[in-house]
């Protein structure tokens, strides 16, 4: 969108540049104007150029959010994979009473 203004501001002051040179031709254009239209040629560019680099920041920054959400789903479904096994490998009551640990230990004896 910032693209789009800048081309159409563009058009605007190439047009001025235009209506000035072909106005001065008949009767001297009063130096202001000329310097006043070079002031805003220069001050488009350099918006032009700070909209080139914020749009290169936000490329960057775009594909830093992809690396993340890739790596956040990874650790995610780990962490659901590891949880799920906590929660298998838990022994029931009746397993973990001390009578049943003493029967375990009476039987590995």
């Amino acid at each position: 969108e910032l693209e789009n203004q800048l081309t159409a501001k563009s058009k605007i002051l190439d047009e001025l540049k235009q209506s000035l040179a072909s106005n001065g031709s008949a009767e001297q254009a009063p130096e202001a104007q000329s310097l006043r239209i070079a002031e805003l040629c220069e001050m488009k560019d350099s918006i032009a150029n700070q909209v080139a680099q914020l749009k290169t920041l936000m490329e960057s920054i775009l594909e830093q959010w992809r690396a993340y959400d890739e790596i956040y789903a990874e650790v995610s479904l780990m962490t659901t994979r590891y949880l799920y096994c906590i929660d298998q490998c838990k022994p029931s009551e009746e397993e973990a009473s001390l009578e049943a640990l003493k029967k375990q230990i009476k039987t590995l004896q």
